[in-house]
């Protein structure tokens, strides 16, 4: 939060003395933006698996209108990426605590729907995946003075995986249904 107000602050002191003091109201409005939605909670959603479909945020999709599902990792947490059949491809996003879970989930929706492991990433995809290794996460770091070789080996792993995220961003994508690149899932 103290970094939104100094940015602001900042922000506003250049229009003052650029002499374009109508800026200054949406800069600040921005600012209030940014804080309520920092400090909402979202809220608490509840999924379920029926025998007609997927449950989740009082919308049922059915079975019917389902095509694939895969699973991907952000910011520490298991995302359930449940798409459905085009023209719409509709994407369904819900987040899996745990492993027990993930198995559990993985084992009933592999009944009714195709699992992919590895997807097809649109544009879209491929933008936020390198966004998101570009945001720091919320780690936090030991006072007792990590080593140096920590930091290093951390460092290399994050341009690593920018490495990766902008080489999927610049890769041809291929023209094939998502069925062709299933797998059977594993205990």
């Amino acid at each position: 939060m103290r970094f939104y107000i100094a940015v602001a602050l900042l922000l506003s002191i250049i229009i003052i003395f650029l002499g374009d003091h109508i800026l200054i109201i949406p800069i600040w409005s921005i600012l209030f933006l940014f804080y309520v939605l920092t400090i909402t909670p979202p809220p608490e959603v509840e999924n379920r698996i029926t025998k007609f479909g997927l449950e989740t945020a009082g919308i049922t999709l059915r079975w019917e209108v389902l095509s694939h599902f895969y699973f991907t990792s952000r910011f520490g947490f298991d995302i359930l990426t449940i798409v459905t059949h085009a023209p719409y491809s509709f994407h369904a996003y819900l987040v899996i605590p745990q492993d027990t879970i993930k198995k559990q989930v993985m084992k009933i929706l592999a009944e009714h729907i195709v699992y992919q492991e590895k997807p097809n990433l649109t544009l879209t995809d491929r933008l936020i995946k390198w966004l998101s290794y570009l945001i720091p996460d919320d780690e936090e770091e030991s006072t007792n003075g990590s080593s140096s070789s920590g930091r290093k080996i951390k460092e290399d792993r994050q341009i690593a995986h920018i490495k990766d995220a902008l080489a999927s961003f610049f890769q041809k994508r291929q023209m094939s249904s998502p069925s062709h690149q299933t797998v059977a899932p594993s205990e």
